[in-house]
C-alpha cells in the first residue's frame, strides 16, 4: 500500500492506495493552522491498523511550517515502518485534481503577499518553472485563463481577466501526477528563503 499526504497549504490531506493504485481511503480537511496536531491522528484514522510500504509526501512549495510538519512525519513513519519514501510537488498535486482542463495555472498564497505559481498542461506536465512572485509579476507569467489555488483570486485580480477557482490539494490525486514530479527527494521545496535565519557567528 501507498500512503500520500500533503500539508503545504491550509488543507490537511491524506489518502491510501492499494497495490493496483486505486484510492481506498481519503481524508481532506481545511484547517488553516494546527497541521502538526492533526496530521498523525488523521493518518491513523485512515490506516485503521494497516502499514503502508510506500509513502509519498508533498514537499512544497507552500507554507514553510506545513511543509516541515509533513516531511518530518513522513521520515518518522518511513523509519518506523521500513517504508520507501519519496516527495511530490504540491503545486502539481493541486493541478492534478482539476478536471476538463487544457493549460492550467496554479497560484498558492505565500508569505509577504507573494504567490507560488506554476503552469501545467492537461497531463499535469509543467509548462514552466515554479516561481515565487508578487501578484502583478505573477500575473505577467501565468498565461492560462483558468487559475486555481488559494492565490488564484489575487492573480486574476492583478491580471484583469481569466477565471479564478479557490481549490486545495487532495492527496487522493497523488498518482495522477507524472512520475518525475512524485519521485522527488523528500526534503522541503520552499521556493524562497525562510524569514527566520540562524544568526551568524561573530
Amino acid at each position: 500500500m501507498l500512503l500520500a499526504f500533503d500539508t503545504s497549504t491550509a488543507a490537511c490531506t491524506a489518502a491510501l492506495f492499494d497495490e493496483s493504485g486505486a484510492c481506498i481511503g481519503r481524508r481532506d480537511e481545511v484547517i488553516g493552522r494546527g497541521h502538526a496536531e492533526r496530521l498523525v491522528p488523521m493518518i491513523a484514522e485512515l490506516l485503521g491498523g494497516s502499514t503502508p510500504d510506500h509513502i509519498l509526501v508533498g514537499v512544497g512549495p507552500g507554507s514553510f511550517t506545513g511543509i516541515r510538519v509533513a516531511i518530518a512525519a513522513a521520515h518518522g513513519l518511513a523509519i518506523g515502518w521500513g517504508a520507501e519514501l519519496a516527495g511530490m510537488s504540491s503545486l502539481a498535486l493541486l493541478a492534478a485534481g482539476v478536471d476538463g482542463r487544457d493549460e492550467i495555472g496554479v497560484a498558492v498564497t505565500g508569505g509577504h503577499g507573494e504567490l507560488f505559481i506554476q503552469s501545467f498542461d492537461a497531463d499535469t506536465v509543467p509548462t514552466g518553472e515554479f516561481a515565487n512572485l508578487p501578484p502583478l509579476d505573477a500575473a505577467a507569467v501565468i498565461q492560462a485563463e483558468r487559475v486555481v489555488g488559494s492565490g488564484a483570486g489575487a492573480l486574476i485580480d492583478a491580471r484583469g481577466h481569466g477565471t479564478a477557482e479557490e481549490r486545495w490539494p487532495a492527496a487522493a490525486d497523488a498518482l495522477q501526477i507524472p512520475l518525475p514530479l512524485r519521485s522527488l527527494e523528500p526534503k522541503p521545496l520552499y521556493g524562497r528563503a525562510p524569514d527566520a535565519r540562524v544568526p551568524e557567528a561573530a
